[in-house]
């Protein structure tokens, strides 16, 4: 497949794009860095601004594209712009563009409002907030072939291959895994119009993703 990945700087990213090049996919990056990331045949990178208008982002996304990962993150900074209003247009700009799949890394308990007060959550409202409405929009407001992957914190760790699906804990999650389960989600039709939340956990990825 010919897959674009938002945001393939960022710690997801990085690993998601990796395990793309292994599983023989043919890779678009989008970062603002000058350097190419990965040197492979398969990779190629496009400076994309997706604090731009939204026909500036549609005009340098290629037609023939089967999947778009948005996996990018203003880490605190512009959350307005990044995480919510450019999230949303590049699932306008992806729809326009005739390109059904869109899975969007997200938060977990995005959706959930009622969980809001929970330590380590309270003090990132403004960041859920712009998670939630942009999930929403996804959900709600387009017809793409959306999956929502929910995770929880994201550490610097060694990769486990296993995973829990949505439960009431927010857990924590090796990154690695998380991007692991992002590239199954590709080929999972069954996580077509799904959102899940997930955390390191006793069940391997497939098998986990095969329940949905």
């Amino acid at each position: 497949m010919k897959i674009l990945v938002i945001g393939a700087s960022g710690r997801v990213g990085t690993d998601l794009v990796k395990q793309l090049l292994a599983d023989n996919h043919q890779v678009i990056g989008t970062t603002r860095q000058e350097e190419k990331l990965f040197d492979d045949d398969n990779y190629s990178q496009l400076d994309l601004d997706i604090t731009a208008e939204k026909d500036a982002i549609q005009q340098q996304i290629e037609q023939d594209i089967d999947a778009v990962y948005f996996v990018a993150g203003s880490g605190g900074k512009d959350v307005l712009e990044v995480d919510l209003h450019g999230a949303v247009k590049t699932m306008q700009a992806t729809e326009d563009k005739g390109i059904k799949r869109y899975i969007m890394l997200s938060t977990v308990f995005s959706l959930d409002t009622s969980k809001w007060d929970n330590p380590g959550i309270a003090d990132l409202k403004e960041y859920y907030i712009c998670k939630h409405y942009a999930d929403q929009w996804l959900v709600n407001n387009s017809n793409l072939d959306y999956t929502i992957v929910q995770a929880g914190a994201l550490k610097e760790r060694a990769a486990t291959g296993k995973i829990t699906i949505n439960d009431d804990n927010a857990g924590e999650n090796s990154i690695a895994d998380v991007a692991t389960t992002l590239a199954a989600v590709l080929n999972a039709d069954n996580t077509n119009k799904k959102v899940f939340s997930m955390h390191n956990g006793e069940t391997a990825i497939d098998a986990a993703l095969a329940k949905l």
